[in-house]
């Protein structure tokens, strides 16, 4: 067929050790249209990155392609030498990975180096039309400022960012096909978003076939037309995706299906709740923390970043409380706070009624056995170096006070307790997966026996199944030893799962704080709708995203304007928001929104109803501020 882009035909990798040999890839085919949109779903270890870079002709020992065809331009590009495939990838093949921070140079601003790739693959243009080339591509995928970013560096850039840069950066050379490898799993759901509607956008635009490899089917739905259900390395099923979605015929698929969780729709388990009685284990009391940068428009002066404003809260012992928002809304600045890895500039936080802001480090190694921070990247998390039982057993050689036939005996109890089998334990951890290397993580955490738990992201890397694993295991432990959590994420599926209160925050700030039914079913502010329309999900959205998705990043945390932040990304914002700051208003006894639409006069009016309201009139709020206010 002449719209045939890409055809692959038995392809088959192996895995040749010195131990052990096996099939990672088993006799793998399908076809790749123009402008088509090819999804790839399966649970982790299933083969999907194998698939996908051998797709691109990129396997390396101890992987091998054992045999197949991959037909892309009438030449089985399996059978070129690595110098003729150095023509294609990266010209007429482009790949995106799922780490989009550690793919380009830091030390060369990211204009420079698309404009080298550029030049490169297109003999005879010049630097000038190169350079106004990638800042029209930067512009295509809605970078803010195109123009000031092209001269910006890899680490001033969000993660979201980031993957527009590699996604210009991937279709500089106007790719026949793109090869898109989890790109949204560590986005958060608003950036996730627009990143795929930028993909959609470009794939009509570019006429770019796409292959589309996630671990999410709700992201899978949103973008292919056609998804190949890979098991074992095995093609179990290809299908229309909704077709698939409403009739699958695998049981694998009809299983895998089944534990995609839910926000609105099916059993949500209900999140556990404190006892009435719980005392309060952490009070956060208005704490900023602000970081000084240099004035790039002057020589001596400074200027201050925002990342955490004036934020409090409390979590009751034995409480699951989560904290989400976009990239760059603080939460990780947070984290940092409540560990104490760093200070407040102002207020406190009271760890057990005592205030750990700004106590010494001395003071503070007693009490910070009772809390601990876990972490996002399971690779990164814990040293390779080390065994796992070493890992393990560090925190109690730190604090002290035990024999080494204790520590060795209690870190032995934390492993088994984490569900890792005792062999681990003199292990090094390169042959663990991501899940078992976060059950290691969370192992050298449980040995100090604490008493509340900041999870930072910590499940983000995994896909579903393994999540599911771990939170099954964080329940466990919970009824166990009585741990409270903080659950800071952009997985509002897991949020709505385990947590029994929420704090959506943006630009370092708390804007909406509320009990878990009522932020997933009537939000009260506009940003937390706007996280939910674009939350990756299987079942009919409760929130439209043509109504609610925001484009564009968060302000500049630098210059904050007066009135509300969120009003230059907000489609009900009006002239009061302009000049009026919103504290966060009470909506009943338990539910907070810095919202104007929810001021204090108007805490009678159905909220559904008022956003409906606004929604239906053809006149911009500013219009209807009279009848708002009154």
């Amino acid at each position: 067929m002449s719209d045939v882009v890409l055809s692959v035909h038995g392809l088959t990798v192996d895995f040749v050790g010195r131990r052990e040999n096996r099939t990672v890839i088993s006799d793998v085919s399908f076809e790749l249209k123009e402008r088509q949109v090819l999804g790839i779903i399966g649970e982790s270890g299933s083969g999907k990155t194998v698939l996908s870079r051998a797709v691109a002709n990129w396997i390396e020992p101890p992987l091998y392609i054992r045999r197949g065809e991959v037909v892309f331009r009438n030449r089985d590009i399996l059978k070129l030498s690595a110098k003729e495939m150095q023509k294609i990838r990266g010209r007429e093949v482009g790949y995106v990975g799922a780490n989009p921070g550690s793919a380009l140079d830091p030390t060369v601003s990211i204009g420079a180096q698309i404009v080298e790739k550029l030049m490169s693959v297109t003999p005879g243009i010049g630097k000038g039309d190169a350079e106004e080339r990638v800042v029209r591509l930067l512009e295509a995928v809605r970078m803010p400022s195109s123009r000031q970013r092209f001269h910006d560096y890899p680490f001033q850039f969000s993660g979201g960012m980031m993957q527009r840069v590699l996604i210009v950066d991937a279709l500089i050379s106007n790719p026949a096909f793109l090869i898109a490898d989890n790109i949204t799993q560590p986005l958060d759901v608003t950036v996730s978003a627009q990143i795929l509607r930028i993909l959609k956008d470009l794939q009509t635009e570019f006429k770019t076939a796409i292959l589309f490899v996630s671990s999410s089917l709700g992201v899978i739905q949103d973008i292919a037309d056609d998804v190949l259900v890979l098991a074992g390395g095995k093609v179990v099923e290809k299908r229309d995706i909704r077709s698939m979605l409403r009739a699958p015929e695998a049981d694998y698929t009809r299983k895998l299906i089944a534990k995609v969780p839910q926000i609105w729709t099916g059993e949500t388990p209900s999140p556990p709740r404190p006892a009435s009685n719980s005392d309060t284990i952490l009070n956060v009391r208005n704490i900023s923390k602000s970081y000084p940068i240099k004035d790039r428009q002057s020589l001596f002066q400074t200027k201050s970043v925002h990342a955490v404003r004036e934020v409090s809260f409390a979590v009751k012992r034995g409480e699951n409380f989560g904290i989400v928002g976009e990239s760059g809304c603080g939460k990780s600045t947070l984290s940092r706070l409540l560990s104490r890895l760093e200070s407040p500039n102002a207020g406190q936080i009271l760890f057990k009624g005592e205030d750990i802001a700004h106590m010494s480090s001395r003071a503070l190694l007693h009490l910070r056995r009772g809390f601990q921070l876990l972490l996002q990247d399971p690779y990164n998390a814990i040293p390779g170096h080390f065994p796992v039982g070493r890992t393990v057993m560090e925190p109690l050689m730190i604090h002290g006070g035990l024999s080494r036939k204790q520590i060795e005996a209690r870190a032995r109890e934390a492993i088994r307790e984490v569900g890792l089998p005792p062999s681990v334990f003199d292990n090094l951890p390169i042959g663990l997966s991501a899940g078992q290397r976060q059950r290691v993580n969370i192992a050298r955490a449980l040995v100090l026996d604490p008493e509340l738990m900041i999870l930072d992201e910590t499940l983000s890397a995994l896909d579903q199944v393994e999540q599911g694993k771990l939170i099954d295991l964080f329940e466990t432990l919970q009824v166990k030893r009585g741990i409270s959590y903080i659950y800071i994420s952009h997985d509002l599926a897991m949020v709505r799962r385990v947590c029994s209160r929420v704090a959506v925050m943006y630009l370092g700030r708390v804007v909406e704080l509320a009990e878990n039914e009522t932020l997933f079913f009537d939000s009260g502010h506009p940003y937390s709708r706007a996280l939910l329309s674009a939350a990756p999900v299987i079942e009919e959205r409760r929130y439209e995203t043509e109504t609610y998705l925001l484009d564009g990043e968060p302000p500049d945390p630098i210059d904050i304007a007066p009135g509300c932040t969120f009003r230059t990304r907000c489609p009900f914002a009006f002239e009061r928001c302009k000049t009026d700051d919103p504290r966060l208003y009470r909506r009943d006894a338990n539910n907070f929104s810095a919202c104007h639409l929810i001021d204090d006069t108007d805490a009678r009016i159905p909220q559904n109803a008022l956003f409906k309201r606004v929604i239906s009139t053809d006149t911009k709020l500013d219009r209807l501020t009279n009848s708002v206010d009154t």
